[in-house]
């Protein structure tokens, strides 16, 4: 079988390569360069560390190995849609494009259709149901990244292989350790990888500038202070509000007129609620429950070990989840991700709105 591995320098692809050799198999890797960089220099990831590992995982294993350039491809797909979503009032998932758009769109038309299957070091697993592939859940569910694969389509997910998907993190450690993987030790990359070293607020600065607005108690209709602009908050939000007095959480925004409502104390009700509604959703493979009126489904509206018990409800061309549960910090344009009511099937996806 021809295999395409996609290698970051991270211990989760290296012991996903070492596992595909263990089973036979000889991928060619690809380090894929997604890192913008402006005329300064000064937005990029941290390639050159990360090429060093990858070629030395190539050496090791006798492997192939491609450096790859898809940060044009980047830029006009998932940066662009952060500054749109952003500039709307939105929460992006930036992530969840890049799979959807990057690693598993672009790179697939210019490289991955050479190959029968895509590797990763995603923490995730497929299922064959009906002679169908299923996106399941991972052996460690704290681990477990199938929420950000939640906009793939079922094309991208037939042809992925998830070699890691039956470990656990220290269990991949351990792997790597023993067998002297540079990686072994390295520590998880956090956040968005075209940002490199530039803090987000920053980054969105740069792009949409500052426009000083209100910060009001959402309760009382008092005016507690200023921000810079509705863009660089979400809902939910705690820290960065520069209020006294606090715990303070933002719990609505008012795009037009620039406001930020915000409200007091460690479980204020207003930062919760208990139903989503879902645009554009989309199952991955098919809907196993046919012309359903209601189901018992779990779902995540943010990476996170636990799911929440719900109905889903179609109502028109809206998906509407609803829970007993109480939701901290349901924000629009983030993504609803819905599963079996076993937790086990990752079954699709829509924009919260």
């Amino acid at each position: 079988m021809n295999i395409a591995a996609l290698i970051s320098g991270g211990v989760d692809s290296s012991v996903a390569v070492h596992n595909l050799k263990e089973m036979g198999y000889e991928p060619t890797l690809f380090y894929i360069k997604i890192g913008m960089e402006d005329e300064e220099g000064n937005v990029q990831c941290t390639t050159e560390d990360d090429i060093y590992i990858t070629s030395f995982i190539a050496k090791k294993y006798g492997l192939k190995m491609e450096i790859v350039t898809l940060q044009n491809e980047y830029w006009d797909n998932v940066v662009a849609y952060t500054i749109e979503s952003v500039k709307r009032g939105l929460t992006p998932n930036p992530d969840m494009m890049c799979n959807k758009l990057i690693k598993f769109g672009c790179f697939e038309e210019k490289w991955g259709k050479n190959f029968d299957k895509i590797a990763t070091g995603h923490y995730a697993t497929t299922t064959v149901l009906n002679d169908k592939v299923f996106l399941s859940t991972a052996k460690d569910h704290v681990k477990d990244q199938t929420y950000f694969l939640g906009q793939i389509n079922y094309m991208q997910l037939s042809k992925l292989m998830f070699p890691i998907g039956d470990l656990l993190k220290k269990e991949v450690r351990k792997i790597a350790t023993h067998a002297k993987l540079p990686s072994a030790t390295r520590k998880d990359s956090q956040g968005i990888c075209f940002l490199g070293k530039i803090h987000y607020n920053d980054f969105i600065r740069r792009y949409l500038g500052v426009k000083k607005g209100k910060i009001v108690d959402f309760e009382s209709g008092k005016i507690l202070g200023e921000h810079d602009g509705y863009w660089f908050h979400t809902i939910g939000q705690r820290k960065g509000l520069g209020l006294s007095g606090g715990p303070w959480f933002v719990v609505k925004k008012n795009v037009e007129e620039n406001i930020l409502f915000v409200s007091n104390g460690y479980d204020p009700a207003t930062q919760y609620g208990n139903v989503v509604n879902l645009a554009g959703f989309q199952f991955i493979t098919e809907n196993i429950w046919g012309d359903f009126e209601q189901v018992e489904v779990k779902f995540k509206i943010r990476h996170t070990p636990d799911f929440t018990l719900g109905k889903l409800t179609r109502i028109g061309d809206v998906y509407r989840l609803e829970t007993t549960e109480k939701i901290q910090g349901i924000a629009s344009g983030q993504f609803g991700v819905v599963y079996d009511n076993d937790a086990k099937l990752c079954l699709g996806s829509g924009m919260i709105i």
